[in-house]
């Protein structure tokens, strides 16, 4: 795939390489960037699925759960994925994202399983933050971890890159955690020649990332490229928000102003989505991938810098939280 001008000045994107029967197709001998980046995620697939017993994919309705997905998808067609989708609900969602993952599942017929935060807090095993700022992004871990050990799931997929925060840019592809969901730095396994050890005991399980090499600008080309459908919130569109703590949160029936907060409309979209609570919007006229691209092809923050409250907790606020057992 390229991004050629016309004469015009228009932008448009050219494929070079077509993959819709599930085959990676090149010029010559050498494969480009994006289908080189496509045949190691379906080579990670396809590895799991023959060495582990119950893998699970994690969806959410983000970008990179929806490619990781598609990924999925081609890696075993025409066959189904060999694998449930799981969703880690917050409770607090955007509809827009909770409608497109309902519509996915239907269209797809994939089996999606639900751990909800909101019955940990009703079960008394996690405690609901509350004031200003409060989330439920944390109580996600136990979450998680529930819906691990009560499904014995041994391998899970998720959609983390390298580039995205300087803790998952420290992990491996395969990701080893022990009985309690807990990630060491210090047991990372080597990875020489894209070889993966998915050793572990009873009780233990590997965390996957078949995306970790990917970044921001190849997951918008490949979306591109793919024709993938996105939920509309990740394109330009206008919407009530509230600037805080240098971000524009989005005011939802989960998050409303402060005392001496202003709410205003403005014409925004979201690079990444999450929890409604602690996930900001950024200004944009990129309503279509194309002018998304452009926008992403000369920033120099990632999305979770940009847009994510939780991270600014801490400088090791999401490592802390992968110790705990977070992806």
């Amino acid at each position: 795939m390229a991004i050629t001008i016309d004469a015009d000045g228009e932008r448009r994107l050219e494929r070079t390489e077509s993959t819709t029967d599930g085959r990676v197709h090149h010029r010559g001998y050498e494969l480009s960037h994006l289908a080189a980046l496509e045949a190691e995620s379906v080579h990670i697939f396809r590895e799991v699925a023959a060495t582990f017993e119950r893998p699970v994919l994690l969806f959410s309705g983000g970008k990179d759960s929806v490619v990781m997905f598609h990924l999925a998808r081609k890696a075993f067609w025409p066959a189904p994925i060999p694998f449930p989708l799981m969703h880690v609900d917050t409770g607090h969602n955007f509809d827009e994202v909770i409608e497109y993952r309902d519509r996915v599942v239907a269209e797809t017929g994939v089996r999606l399983l639900v751990s909800s935060v909101q019955d940990d807090i009703d079960a008394g095993r996690v405690v609901e933050q509350t004031g200003p700022g409060a989330s439920r992004n944390r109580l996600q871990t136990a979450a998680l971890l529930r819906g691990i050990t009560e499904n014995r799931f041994d391998a899970v997929f998720g959609g983390a890159r390298r580039d995205e925060e300087k803790a998952r840019a420290k992990e491996r592809v395969f990701s080893f955690r022990d009985e309690f969901g807990a990630w060491n730095p210090r047991e990372q396994r080597p990875e020489l020649w894209r070889l993966y050890n998915g050793r572990h005991a009873k009780g233990e399980h590997i965390r996957v990332f078949p995306l970790s090499n990917w970044t921001e600008l190849d997951i918008w080309q490949y979306i591109a490229a793919e024709g993938i459908d996105l939920p509309q919130i990740y394109y330009a569109h206008q919407r009530e928000v509230i600037p805080r703590d240098g971000m524009l949160l989005a005011k939802t029936r989960f998050l409303q102003e402060l005392p001496g907060e202003e709410v205003r409309t403005e014409t925004v979209r979201f690079r990444t989505v999450g929890d409604a609570t602690c996930t900001g919007c950024v200004l944009s006229g990129a309503d279509d991938v194309l002018k998304v691209i452009e926008e992403i092809e000369v920033t120099r923050l990632t999305e979770r810098g940009a847009t994510r409250a939780d991270d600014r907790i801490s400088e090791s606020g999401m490592e802390d939280r992968k110790k705990e057992g977070y992806f």
